[in-house]
């Protein structure tokens, strides 16, 4: 069943205080928040391969619940894109005469939730598991590309909102998983010859 949700009935009005705010907003802070929506996503990479390196000290179960974080954002993404092929939401700049900081995507990529704001948050939530500093780091990060999606005018508020909770609850449901598995698959793989994968020693 194909959902058609017109998004601008339900926060059209938001959306477009956000974006008229950023055309009144400096250059210079448009551009910042342009290029974190653009290039942001590559920090949660960084942040796990850290989370990892340092999990590895702490014990194997623990790099096994660090190794499991990218997976979890893939099935984060691929949960993410079902729903935007089962909602159909097209994007605000397309329904509304707004004058974006992005060019507005073409007609069939769907708005709703946001693959950008699953992604972060399915990083963030899943990195809170595997260290809490670094954890709380990565939301900061996950909340700053939230609204830099609807700040250069991709996204509406509630898909950005959708797309925190798809991630977030992805990455919730995979830590009860890892509860229950971790150490057996950690005691396995300190068997083999990928030990150096989930122990420093």
């Amino acid at each position: 069943m194909i959902i058609a949700l017109v998004g601008s009935s339900l926060d059209g009005s938001a959306y477009t205080d956000v974006v008229n705010l950023a055309g009144r907003s400096p250059s210079w802070l448009d551009t910042a928040v342009s290029a974190w929506s653009t290039y942001g996503l590559a920090l949660f990479p960084v942040l796990m391969a850290i989370g990892w390196w340092r999990a590895r000290r702490v014990g194997a179960a623990a790099s096994v619940t660090a190794l499991a974080v990218p997976f979890v954002v893939v099935v984060a993404f691929g949960v993410d894109t079902a729903l935007k092929a089962l909602v159909r939401e097209d994007r605000p700049c397309h329904g509304l005469r707004v004058s974006t900081l992005e060019a507005c995507p073409a007609p069939g990529d769907w708005s709703f939730p946001s693959n950008h704001a699953a992604i972060a948050a399915a990083a963030a939530v899943a990195l809170l598991f595997v260290r809490r500093r670094l954890g709380a780091v990565a939301v900061v990060a996950a909340c700053a590309m939230a609204a830099s999606r609807v700040w250069i005018g991709v996204h509406y508020p509630h898909d950005v909102v959708a797309g925190v909770l798809v991630g977030s609850l992805v990455a919730l449901l995979a830590r009860s998983v890892l509860r229950r598995v971790s150490q057996p698959f950690a005691l396995r793989v300190m068997a083999t010859r990928l030990r150096p994968l989930v122990v420093a020693s």
